[in-house]
Order: structure tokens, then sequence, then C-alpha cells
């Protein structure tokens, strides 16, 4: 396959010798549906004189979708596959990294937004309606976004009709945003849906499991927790033959099995994933999926505590417990695949860790911001308690910079900071030689640089570390 795009990186090594990343896009919505939903573009060149603010706002035609993740049409595994869109179905163009797919996870609709026109002001091409992704795939609620093999990937957490499910996979054509159908040939048991991804040399699939659209979307129900009805399981999935190979159960006490973290070497067979809560002790806990002979192996290979607290300092739903838990929502790993970063959304802290070696992780480095109890300011502005904590974590492909947002799912973030999430996204610099977070003084959004909106994803121009998987090891 022949491509021009510049951003496809035939390797890690490739990649994180690319040309830094110089606009950032973020997610933003309005858990009131009184405004449309975003998608803001942030300056990230620290040469210029807007770096650290928003240099393009634009509005959806629609309010109320929870905007969450989101993604691009296209990214360097396109060169893993002949044939891999290379000419549009439709367009009759050579694949490129031009256009985000941005879905809300209320409303199911899914937006297509070109950014290659100027990039600065992405421009809304077209909107897969949430009756087509139910007609023809038979899933509500979509995801996450990853651009694969034979199309775009597109995990759901509901089914048509606004049923509870099963979640699932629904492909869509890189080309034409037409919804091909359910990627699953064979689900066997899976019931539950979150994150997608893949080992492309393995022939491997990997899904996670968070819970059906009814457990979540009026807050957390301590009912649903105490009775182990998340997803407490990893899926293994044939790529090629689109089946179910492998179930893991993790112990029904870790509760949400969240987001996947594959090796990004395309070799090596290996990833993280974390849960959110223990049931037995409010611990958070991050795990390694590894090939143990024929089959895959998952052990927990760090656990983070919950910290004691007095219980007037804590949200209804934790005052008995009299401690806050860490909350691990979001994870990722850098694209050399030596640093793993852990956000603790309720404790208000991004963990560093070393995993040069993935089963013995070593914790090297930490910065604390907001969190339910400590509401850790920022250096910016030390007078100024911050509400939430680091939620979404998105790595520069160097790994020299990490952007981290604020908001978890509107109705989530209600029951853990009922006093009010805001909005808030910064970056941290990493010391990619030995470890280090340091927070960047110059650089945090806040509220009013989002119209008063929330944010939840970012994701960088050129690819990131949690948006591309790569052909070759050179």
């Amino acid at each position: 396959m022949t491509t021009t795009d510049p951003t496809f990186y035939r390797s890690p090594v490739q990649a994180v010798a690319a040309a830094p990343e110089r606009l950032a896009y973020v997610v933003a919505f309005d858990p009131t549906s009184k405004q449309n939903d975003a998608l803001a573009v942030v300056d990230c060149d620290p040469e210029s004189t807007t770096f650290g603010g928003v240099v393009g706002w634009t509005e959806l035609p629609t309010s109320g979708n929870e905007l969450h993740h989101f993604g691009w049409n296209a990214c360097s595994s396109a060169l893993c596959h002949d044939g891999h869109g290379e000419h549009g179905h439709g367009r009759h163009e050579a694949l490129e990294r031009r256009y985000l797919l941005v879905p809300g996870l209320r409303s199911s609709q899914i937006y297509v937004l070109d950014t290659k026109p100027d990039p600065r002001h992405p421009v809304v091409t077209h909107t897969i309606e949430a009756d087509e992704l139910a007609a023809k795939a038979g899933y509500s609620r979509p995801h996450t976004v990853h651009c694969g093999p034979g199309g775009i990937f597109m995990s759901a957490l509901g089914g048509a009709n606004g049923s509870d499910g099963p979640g699932g996979i629904a492909l869509i054509d890189h080309d034409t945003f037409e919804v091909i159908g359910p990627w699953e040939v064979d689900r066997g048991p899976q019931v539950l849906a979150y994150d997608v991804w893949w080992h492309l040399n393995h022939d491997t699939v990997i899904t996670s499991e968070w819970a059906s659209p009814s457990m979540i979307e009026d807050g957390l129900n301590p009912e649903d927790l105490l009775g182990h009805k998340f997803g407490h399981h990893i899926d293994f999935w044939s790529m090629s033959e689109r089946k179910l190979t492998q179930r893991v159960d993790l112990g029904e006490q870790h509760q949400m099995t969240l987001e996947l973290r594959p090796a990004h070497n395309p070799s090596k067979a290996w990833g993280f994933v974390d849960t959110v809560i223990s049931t037995e002790d409010l611990s958070a806990s991050v795990w390694l999926w590894h090939k143990d002979g024929d089959q895959w192996a998952v052990d927990k290979v760090i656990t983070i505590p919950a910290e004691p607290a007095d219980p007037d300092d804590l949200p209804p739903l934790l005052k008995s417990f009299g401690a806050v838990p860490p909350l691990v929502t979001d994870i990722d790993l850098s694209v050399d695949d030596r640093w793993l970063y852990v956000s603790c959304w309720g404790t208000g802290e991004l963990k560093q860790f070393d995993v040069s070696d993935p089963l013995h992780p070593r914790e090297t480095a930490s910065v604390h911001l907001g969190g339910i109890v400590r509401r850790e300011p920022h250096p910016a502005a030390p007078e100024s308690p911050l509400a939430g904590g680091p939620q979404m974590v998105e790595i520069s492909r160097d790994g020299r910079r990490v952007y981290l947002t604020n908001s978890l799912y509107s109705s989530w973030d209600d029951v853990f900071y009922p006093d009010g999430v805001g909005a808030w996204m910064t970056k941290l610099d990493a010391d990619i030689s030995t470890g280090g977070l340091v927070s960047d003084s110059t650089f945090l959004l806040r509220g009013d640089d989002f119209h008063g909106l929330r944010v939840h994803q970012t994701r960088l121009q050129g690819g990131d570390a949690s948006s591309d998987s790569y052909c070759y090891t050179r």
C-alpha cells in the first residue's frame, strides 16, 4: 500500500521521532443540554503567542450528546493492510488522518468532523444517525473509536432501540462513514462492553467491560456496585474469525475493567488494563495481560489503596466508608512502552510508573491536582481549589508531555463531586530518562475557556499514545 500521509508512522520509533503536536482537540459538552456541545481546539505550540489557549471552537448542531471518547478515521495501522481504504469507496481519495469521529454516549449520534481545510476550525461534514447504528449494527451508546483493519471500530455499550445490550463493536467504513454492521460473528457469553484494542500481529482483539446503559446513565447505584454487577472480565477474540476465544475473570470484587493499553511494539503481546474499584477495600488496580503458552493470562501488577478521610469531607456515597477511593478511571502507555500513567480521579493524583519490566512496574513520580478531599490547586492558580481530578490522560508521541482533563461522566461527576466538578485541562512535563512529572505553570484552561462546558477526552494533532497501532518494529 502507498500512502502520502506523513502521520502514518511505520513504527513506534518513527512516531516518537516525528514533529511534536501543535494542536489538541478536546470534546466539550453541556450536561444540562442548554448549550450545544462542541469540539475545542487548543494551541500546544510553546512558541506561539496563543500557547495554552483555545484557538478554535466547532459547535455541534445539537446538545445533550454527552461527548466522551472520540478518534481518527485513519492512523498508522493503515500501513499494515493492502487495500486498507487507500481508494475511498465514496470519495476516491487516498486514506489520511483527516476526520475525527465524535460519538455522543447518550444521544448515540456520531459526528464526523473534517480537520484538513483548517485544522483550527474543523467542520462537521457528516452525521451517523442513531437509527443507522441501531438498524445496521444493532448497537447504541457508541463509546470508543479506533481506526483498524477492515474499517473503523466503534465500541458501544448498548443494544438497538435503547436496550441494555449486549454491547459490542460496530464496524464503520473508513471513507463513506456508513455503518457496515456488527464486527462480531460469535460473541459467546460476552454481554457488557467498554473499550476495544488489539494486537494486529497476533490476530487478537481485546475488549473490556463497564456496564449497561441503565446502570450508568442516572449515576452510580451503590447496590449495583456491592452486587458486583459491573464488568470484571477481559475478553479475547480472534481478529480473523471475529469470535470470542477466551474470557478472563479478574474477580467479581474488581469492578469495572476499563481502559485497554496494549504494547505499541507490534512484536510484543502484552498490555495493561485498569479496574476502577474493589468492593473489598475501595482500592484500584492495574493488570497486565500476556501470553501464557497458547492462552492469555492476566495478572495484577499495581494496587493503589484508598486514603482514610473524615466522613464530613466525603460525598454521601462514601461517608460510611470513611475513606476516599483512588478511582482509577484512565491509564495511558507511552509510545516507547516504558512509561505508564495512572489517573486517580478520586484522590486527585496522576502516577507515573516505569514499566520497562511490565510484570514489575516501579512508581517514579506523581502529581496531585483536585481530588474529592484534597482539592489540590494548580500552580498557575494556587488560590483556586480544583474539583474533579486527573481523569482522561493523553501522552504526546515523544512522551515528554502529558495532557489531563477532569470530567468522568456527567451523572457520575455529580455523585462524587456534588458541589460541582467544573472544567479544567492542563499539561504536565515528563522526564523520560529517569522519570519525573512537573505541572506546566503556563498551561491551565478553566471553565470559561470552554464556554462553561465540561471537557473529557483529548486527541493530539498527528496522533498520540492512545490512538495508533503500528506495523513494524523499526
